[in-house]
């Protein structure tokens, strides 16, 4: 499609994908979505975005990105037959990290039926220079049918510029003002003291009502974000305010192809099943010496309220971001932590994580989400680990693994993990 240019849409889910081609210099980007009404948000809960993935309609879904041989995508799942009557528009929109548009070759968004994964509508974006964010497409309705117009419309002012455009009020820090020079108060003449004056008699005012306090504002949207790579694979929680309340730990995935390319260069071609089960899990040292598991092999879910702290949700075989696999760790208790290592093992549906593309992402109540994500896997891997937090007395700092094990023969993942990273568990089979 040419700038400007419309097409038709069936009303139904669409998988949207933000792609460009990586490389050195290249930045990072990010898709997101605005559903307006008049041309603005209703309220910041209108923004679809790495921090809010999810709009309350469910309509629309942050699911992420995957890296296809260097092909890099963020994709967005927005079902039209669920947007609400009220919304006029859905925006689509990029934001760079790191650079500007101008560095970011091969720039495009797809749509695609989401059933079917065929392409309904497609705008490749040139030109682009100084520019940080743009609006590359958006639905829209027109007379009962919805639409796809190619928009590409840049900012050079970011994802921040870009949203408060649309009504969202936006979360930046405040920078103190510059201390006052003090000034000494002129010195006044003294004054010729008057003679007292009898108080005159007045009447007290009737009393007012009260006035009702005004009502609570939503918080404004947080656009920070970390993203952990191989240069860069540590973070403190403490610098970022992250040490209390509840922290998330997301794993979501997608299957690259039909077969494990390890295995397959071997000349024994596995496929990789739709009941894929990845399951998330954790070792845990406590500062008392107490050490532990959680997963869902032999029903060890974990406590979130009592030691350990840690509590694993029921199973999930789809990686969806809204779903996927999820872990709470309870930061309120971070002091009784000494280390956890958060792992995903292959439970069953593949020999191998050859072939799977998989999104880490850490969300604390308090501080920007962390995110990442695991290299291509090249080796005949059913566990790796992804992340250890780690408690050095002031600070708590993660750190990203994503390290492929290989387990020896007859030994388990979980006990490959222990002994790479010196856990000294016992290990007894189990089952889910």
């Amino acid at each position: 499609m040419s700038k400007g240019s419309n097409a038709p849409v069936p009303t139904t889910a669409l998988r949207v994908e933000l792609g460009w081609r990586s490389g050195p210099g290249v930045p990072d980007a990010d898709a997101s979505a605005l559903l307006l009404v008049g041309g603005k948000v209703r309220s910041d809960s209108d923004f679809v975005f790495y921090n809010q993935p999810v709009h309350s309609s469910g309509a629309v879904r942050h699911e992420g990105k995957r890296d296809v041989g260097g092909r890099v995508t963020d994709c967005l799942l927005v079902d039209l037959a669920r947007v609400e009557p009220a919304i006029e528009t859905v925006i689509l929109a990029a934001s760079a990290d790191g650079g500007a548009f101008g560095q970011v070759p091969d720039l495009c968004i797809e749509v695609k039926d989401a059933a079917q994964g065929t392409v309904v509508a497609r705008f490749d974006s040139t030109g682009a220079t100084v520019e940080t964010a743009f609006v590359l497409g958006e639905f829209y309705r027109r007379q009962g049918a919805w639409k796809f117009r190619a928009v590409g419309q840049g900012y050079s002012s970011g994802l921040e510029g870009l949203a408060t455009d649309y009504g969202i009020t936006v979360d930046e820090p405040q920078q103190a003002a510059p201390p006052a020079t003090p000034v000494a108060p002129p010195v006044a003449p003294p004054a010729a003291t008057p003679p007292p004056v009898a108080p005159p008699v007045t009447m007290a005012p009737p009393a007012m009502p009260p006035v009702p306090p005004p009502a609570p504002q939503a918080p404004p949207v947080s656009l920070s974000k970390v993203t952990l790579t191989k240069a860069s694979p540590s973070v403190s929680l403490t610098k970022q305010g992250g040490t209390s309340g509840a922290m998330r730990v997301n794993l979501n995935w997608q299957v690259r192809k039909q077969f494990s390319g390890w295995a397959s260069k071997l000349g024994r071609p596995v496929a990789m099943h739709n009941d894929l089960d990845l399951d998330l899990c954790a070792l845990y040292e406590l500062t008392d010496g107490s050490k532990g598991v959680i997963q869902s092999l032999g029903n060890a879910f974990g406590a979130l309220h009592q030691p350990p702290y840690l509590h694993l949700d029921g199973d999930d075989r789809t990686g969806a971001v809204s779903s996927g696999e999820n872990l709470t760790i309870n930061l309120d208790h971070q002091r009784a932590f000494r280390r956890i290592l958060i792992f995903v093992t292959i439970y069953e549906g593949a020999r191998s994580f050859a072939d799977l593309h998989a999104t880490v992402t850490l969300t604390p109540q308090h501080g920007a989400p962390i995110d990442f994500s695991l290299d291509e896997c090249t080796v005949p891997s059913t566990v790796c680990a992804l992340a250890l937090i780690t408690n050095t007395g002031s600070d708590l700092v993660v750190q990203r693994e994503a390290r492929y094990l290989v387990p020896e023969r007859g030994v388990s993942p979980q006990r490959t993990v222990d002994y790479a990273y010196a856990w000294g568990m016992n290990w007894t089979p189990g089952r889910k």
